[in-house]
This record gives C-alpha cells, sequence and structure tokens, in this order.
C-alpha cells in the first residue's frame, strides 16, 4: 500500500489496532519483525552483555566489570495503525498535513545463563536469573518525515530510564557488516596495561566463554564486543539494517534521580539486522545496542565524567508468529 493509499484508508477507518503480521507492508522496513524472536534451533546463548558498574572494593578501583551470557525472547504483537500526528501548513488558505504513524510493539525478557566480573564481588548471580524487562514501540513513520528519519524507537526500562531514539533504514543484498566497536570507557586510559583497567585488561586475556567449552571458542572480549556477532549465518540473501539513535536532534534519554546521581544513562546507540535467508523462509534477528553510563571523573586531563559503554549484542531466529492472545483486545 502506498502513502496516498494509507491516508485514505485511515481517513476513511480511522486508526485502529491488530494482530501485527509478517510482510504487512503498512509497516514499511519494521514488516519482517511481528512474530517472536529467540535464542534457541541452533542459536541458544548468542547474546553476551558487558557492564562497568560503581562498585566500592577493598582495592584500588571504584569499579567493576560485569560480562554475561544469555538467552532472550523478543516479542512484537500489536500494529496501532494510524495514529495522527496533527499539524497545519500555513498559507491562504491553511491546509491541514497530519503525520500518521504505524507503531509495532514489543516486549524484551532476559534470562542469565553465565556470568563473572571483575574485580569478585559474589554479586554477579546465577544461571535463569531474570536480568533484563523492557516493552516498547518501533515507530514507522509513513509521511512528512523530517530528514533521513523514517523511524524512532520507544524504550521503557525498569531501572528507571526512558529513552527515545531517532533513525533510518537500510535494505542490502547479501549478509551485513558488523562494525567494530571500541568497550574501553572514554575519558579513561586507554592503555590496557594501565592498572586502572586492569578488570578490562583480565577478560582480554581471559575471554569470557560463559558455558560453552568448544576449545576453539574465542570467546566474548568486552574490549572488542562486537566481534562474536561476525559469525553470520550462511546464506543471507538480504539485510535489512534499522539504526536507532538517542544523540540525534530532538532524541534522548530520562532517568530518575538516583540513576542520575550514580551512573547517568545519556545515550544509547542501537543497530537490528534483519537478514534473510536465502531459498527459505528462515529470519535471523542480530543486534549491537550501546548504552552510556557516565560516572566518576574523567582521568584524561579533560572535564566531565568518565564514559563507560554497555554494550549488549545477540543474534536470534525468528520461531513463532504474533501471540493471539495478546491481541484479544478492542480497537481504538
Amino acid at each position: 500500500m502506498n502513502k496516498v493509499d494509507f491516508i485514505h484508508q485511515y481517513r476513511s477507518n480511522a486508526r485502529h489496532v491488530e494482530l501485527a503480521q509478517e510482510g504487512d507492508e503498512d509497516l514499511g522496513a519494521l514488516k519482517l519483525l511481528p512474530g517472536t524472536w529467540k535464542n534457541e534451533d541452533g542459536f541458544e546463548g548468542r547474546g553476551w552483555n558487558m557492564i562497568a558498574l560503581p562498585f566500592a572494593s577493598e582495592g584500588p578501583l571504584d569499579y567493576r566489570v560485569l560480562v554475561n551470557q544469555y538467552n532472550e525472547e523478543l516479542k512484537f504483537t500489536l500494529v496501532d495503525k494510524g495514529v495522527p500526528n496533527r499539524g497545519i501548513e500555513r498559507g491562504s488558505p491553511s491546509v491541514n498535513t497530519d503525520q500518521l504513524i504505524v507503531t509495532l510493539d514489543y516486549e524484551q525478557m532476559i534470562k542469565q545463563i553465565a556470568a563473572d566480573d571483575r574485580p569478585e564481588s559474589d554479586l554477579e548471580g546465577g544461571p535463569d536469573l531474570a536480568i533484563h524487562h523492557e516493552p516498547g514501540l518501533f515507530l514507522n513513520m509513513t509521511n512528512l518525515t523530517t530528514g533521513d528519519i523514517e523511524v524512532a524507537r520507544l524504550a521503557t526500562v525498569p531501572h528507571g530510564n526512558v529513552a527515545l531514539a531517532l533513525g533510518n533504514v537500510r535494505v542490502i543484498d547479501g549478509p551485513p557488516t558488523i562494525p567494530a566497536v571500541n568497550g574501553l570507557p572514554v575519558g579513561a586510559p586507554q592503555d590496557l596495561d594501565h592498572p586502572y583497567l586492569s578488570p578490562y585488561k583480565f577478560f582480554a586475556d581471559n575471554p569470557f566463554k560463559g558455558v560453552i567449552e568448544d576449545a576453539g571458542f574465542p570467546g566474548f572480549d568486552p574490549v572488542a564486543p562486537n566481534g562474536l556477532l561476525n559469525f553470520l549465518p550462511p546464506n543471507v540473501a538480504r539485510t535489512t539494517i534499522l539504526d536507532f539513535d538517542t544523540t540525534r536532534e530532538k532524541a534522548g534519554i530520562h532517568n530518575i534521580p538516583f540513576i542520575e546521581r550514580q551512573a547517568d544513562a545519556t545515550a544509547m546507540r542501537s543497530t537490528f539486522w534483519i537478514m534473510e535467508i536465502a531459498d527459505s523462509d528462515e529470519l535471523i534477528l542480530a543486534y549491537s545496542q550501546i548504552v552510556m553510563l557516565d560516572f566518576f571523573g574523567r582521568r584524561d586531563g579533560f572535564p566531565g565524567l568518565i564514559r563507560w559503554p554497555h554494550v549488549s549484542i545477540n543474534m536470534m531466529k525468528k520461531v513463532a508468529a504474533p501471540d493471539r492472545t495478546k491481541a484479544e483486545m478492542p480497537a481504538v
């Protein structure tokens, strides 16, 4: 359905909520997302996470680095169509210029498989520990877009964070090229031999393998955390790339006061790669997300706080269509 037909349908039928369907053209670049994505069927344990946390230890360090291996369930279930943003274009005469949004809801649930930290704290927790829950929305802006902003992500985190990330879309033939990411804190020494970076050096020298016992497995390195995403599935025919960024104009993150005082989440950048496998209906979703946490004064002579990258990566398979039980609700 083209944008003119969509606007006409909205004005005829009004806004409505329905069960999301894979391939729905109203979703634009989000059309492959509806359904359930999980770490199963050969993708178990493909989720990895690293975060630096303020920590009062007996030694000289004031932080610890925690790494996790995890499994995830990510559900895209409902689509809200024809969400109107009212506007006007002034002139002689003035005309209404409504923007119409199509939103796709999501719910992310993450459970830890294994974890380790340095300095050791006995706080890392065991297997099956729930470590993340996030409801939110992906938005497809069907008309009257601003610049290259085509999509948006609204995220709500029970720690006390809400984020608006704005972004754009690319579709390429074949597999994606996964960019390298520097996991070291910005504003701290970049030399792994510096004593202040000893937790990072430990994991660089001893990459975290979680529950994987294969001697050939390189492990997760928080210094270069995107590395394990390079183990891509074979025969990727096409990739849809969604980039979201809270540092773009009018985007941003808000946090409750305790978080602002202790480890302020100030920026989030996430990239999703939706991969279509050749000669099959199989869909693979990979992502890399970086949240910057600001705490403790910089150690490089510049003013401000150190920015600590909190990086999460995963690769999952679509395993089910959207859950109909959640869709049994009245239309708006």
